[in-house]
């Protein structure tokens, strides 16, 4: 794999179904699979396989039906769960498990009532049990992000010489701030042996709102996977937001890293995931939110006019959204206006501007939007309608 290209591991179907409420059955999650394959995803959670007959099926589907990526299944540290995994995997093309176990001291005192050594110990078990099914064995040290970073560079290690060829650092609980997530990916890249024979990955959590920064910081330190999911759904407030660590990459190419992602397809992912899994995507999510590329302010909407790059970074086309839109409220200008009527007809001067844009902002104090039908009615009904030209 090129240093400059970052994989894209896709876990809506995993970590984001995790989300209460949002289940989804076999059909609606190959669906989603097979748009993630066509999106140009390089891995694919497809599920935890051990934990319901349901996911069992699904994972044992997709790996099916996928053509392109590689199919991923999640384990636990535990034989049974690898084994499970592995059998729901047989028919994948590229075929990788995920195990893994928590490496922090919350975990290892309270969780597994263990020891350091003997988590290191598990950890080398699981991956060498993995890599007797599968060549591509994923290992996850859970609460990465809380966990002592020489002794998480021992786990590492460990796992490296089971034979892992992916060490999955997640910030399970969100708690990191990027330039500590970032100086623990580049501590690992300089300190585990044997690292070059492994591709660091950053999994990170949004509960401080950080998810794609983390994750952004941990590529430009060196780890070459993101794990992420469509809308940045998942576990409370959320995983990393596919859309928005691909478009960073995309839109500032000083750091000389990208991905596989056909980007033009990813408005219309993220509206069959908010569909398939009934949740309401906040309008000014970034990238993908409805009013994303949305313009209401007077002064923002005559530049955009004017030139769209004046407010937008982001080619609405290079998402999948077809064009920006210019929202007329009580504090949009007489450009926007114009710009408004041209679109539905009416070309107008700027002495008929100035004599319609005043009962335009009567209208527009009374409802919170103003609309084509609106904008017909204004016009229609002001006195020199007559004079208008309309085309």
């Amino acid at each position: 794999m090129s240093d400059s290209k970052v994989q894209i591991f896709d876990t809506t179907l995993r970590d984001g179904e995790q989300v209460p409420g949002c289940k989804l059955n076999t059909k609606q999650k190959l669906v989603i699979a097979k748009a993630l394959d066509q999106l140009g995803v390089d891995i694919i959670e497809a599920g935890f396989p051990v934990s319901s007959p349901g996911d069992f099926r699904s994972v044992e589907e997709i790996s099916k039906i996928t053509k392109n990526a590689i199919v991923c299944g999640l384990t636990r540290s535990i034989e049974n769960d690898i084994k499970v995994a592995a059998q729901a995997l047989k028919h994948a093309k590229k075929p990788r498990i995920h195990t893994g176990i928590g490496t922090s001291d919350s975990h290892i005192i309270h969780k597994f009532k263990s020891s350091r050594e003997a988590i290191i110990e598990r950890a080398f078990k699981a991956v060498r049990y993995s890599k007797s099914f599968v060549e591509d064995v994923e290992f996850y040290a859970e609460d990465a992000g809380r966990t002592d970073n020489t002794y998480l560079a021992q786990v590492c290690e460990a796992a490296i010489k089971a034979g892992a060829t992916v060490l999955n650092i997640p910030d399970t609980t969100g708690y990191c701030l990027p330039h500590e997530y970032g100086e623990k990916i580049k501590y690992l890249k300089e300190n585990v042996k044997g690292i070059d024979t492994a591709i660091l990955s950053c999994h990170c959590h949004n509960d401080l709102g950080l998810a794609t920064a983390n994750s952004i910081e941990g590529v430009i330190n060196g780890a070459r996977q993101i794990e992420c999911t469509i809308n940045g759904i998942g576990e409370r407030a959320g995983n990393t937001a596919l859309e928005e660590v691909v478009m960073i990459l995309k839109q500032h190419p000083y750091l000389k890293l990208d991905t596989n992602i056909k980007t033009k397809k990813l408005y219309a992912i993220s509206q069959l995931v908010s569909d398939s899994m009934g949740i309401y995507t906040q309008p000014n999510k970034a990238i993908v939110g409805a009013n994303a590329f949305a313009h209401s302010s007077g002064i923002h909407q005559d530049g955009v006019i004017k030139n769209r790059e004046t407010y937008e970074i982001i080619d609405p086309k290079a998402v999948g959204v077809t064009a920006s839109a210019i929202v007329l409220t009580a504090r949009s200008g007489r450009a926007a206006l114009a710009y408004r009527a041209k679109n539905i007809g009416y070309i107008l001067t700027k002495l008929q501007l100035d004599e319609i844009y005043p009962n335009f902002l009567t209208f527009a104090d009374q409802k919170k939007e103003v609309n084509d039908n609106d904008i017909h009615q204004i016009i229609e009904t002001s006195r020199i309608y007559n004079e208008i030209i309309t085309n």
